[in-house]
């Protein structure tokens, strides 16, 4: 697995959804196992199967969850508001209308939201640029020229 960057942000949303995980949903699945082995017949228990069902769901994701915690590096906003990096939040002005981007890692990304991909090509652009200057980005719309009026 290469390495991945994330916002301290991110960081601790992954943090907080394992514990969640770990904790209080096994235990919630854990008892829902055993009210349905009280209604007998396992072999034709719906509702033993799907507890298990959602107990393999919820390990598989915490084992995912873990290993992406072991593999990721949490990088700040070194550079503070003199050019884009990961965790900047910037404006920016593109066909005449002023946006506001907060550049994140892939997993956190919500673009309607305004929480663009580090590795997306917007994303990218932006990476390493200035107040002042102006970018071009291929987008599935064509191409798109934007202009960054302030980054914090």
């Amino acid at each position: 697995m290469s390495e991945q960057i994330i916002s301290p942000e991110g960081y601790q949303k992954l943090k907080k959804e394992l514990e969640y995980l770990s904790t209080t949903k096994r235990k919630e699945i854990a008892e829902r196992i055993e009210k349905a082995k009280e209604l007998g017949d396992l072999s034709e228990n719906a509702e033993y199967s799907e507890a298990k069902d959602a107990q393999a769901l919820n390990e598989g994701r915490v084992l995912e969850l873990t290993n992406t915690l072991k593999n990721v590096t949490v990088v700040d906003n070194k550079n503070g508001k003199n050019e884009v990096s990961m965790g900047s939040t910037i404006t920016v002005k593109a066909n005449g209308k002023e946006r506001t981007y907060k550049i994140v890692s892939f997993n956190e990304a919500d673009p309607i939201n305004g929480l663009i991909s580090n590795e997306s090509p917007i994303g990218l652009a932006f990476l390493g640029k200035k107040k002042g200057e102006e970018v071009t980005v291929q987008t599935p719309k064509g191409e798109t020229k934007f202009k960054i009026l302030k980054i914090s």
